[in-house]
């Protein structure tokens, strides 16, 4: 037992090193007394039990599929390194996948009791870099199928391309001549 309140209070530590970063936080410590480490597992909380049962399920996976990756893809383009940048752009290549899978299949997913549980472990998976999930999904399913399929999908995109371009020199014509 004593482990596993050392275990505990270490990782409490670690939370509340990280928490240290954002001002707001250590505002709200100093005003009401309440360890940041404490609202940030409260809130964590709460959230997952919102998603768990399904108020706002949809809403609040969606949010942190998107808003934290946002934010982490923003610092790692302002950051000089690029192994970050390798990291969300992986992310985002997966995202956009399961993303486009969840919507051919999403009459039948939404049946799935717990769905937007597991759909939030699953982007957590993917994008906590200790983790690896998007590297791993990438890797492992992403990368060959494009490989193989790599001169198929870049003469679709050039003929979509001049396709679309054709119909776009034909409406700036047209709109010429009826000015």
């Amino acid at each position: 037992m004593d482990n596993i309140q050392a275990k505990a209070r270490y990782h409490l530590a670690q939370l509340d090193k990280e928490l240290e970063k954002v001002p707001q936080l250590n505002q709200f410590q100093t005003m009401t007394g309440v360890p940041k480490s404490y609202l940030a597992l409260g809130g964590g909380a709460l959230v997952a039990t919102l998603i768990f049962f399904n108020f706002a399920g949809k809403l609040l996976s969606n949010l942190l599929g998107f808003v934290y990756p946002a934010y982490r893809s923003f610092k790692a383009l302002e950051s000089p390194g690029k192994d970050d940048d390798k990291q969300w752009l992986t992310y985002w290549t997966v995202y956009g996948f399961v993303s486009i899978l969840e919507s051919f299949t999403d009459v039948l997913l939404y049946w799935f009791p717990f769905y937007f549980f597991l759909k939030t472990v699953f982007l957590l998976w993917l994008m906590v870099p200790s983790f690896n999930g998007a590297a791993t999904i990438y890797v492992r399913i992403l990368r060959p199928f494009l490989l193989q399929h790599r001169d198929e999908i870049d003469t679709s995109y050039s003929t979509l391309k001049s396709k679309v371009s054709a119909v776009a020199s034909e409406l700036d014509g047209s709109a010429a001549a009826s000015h």
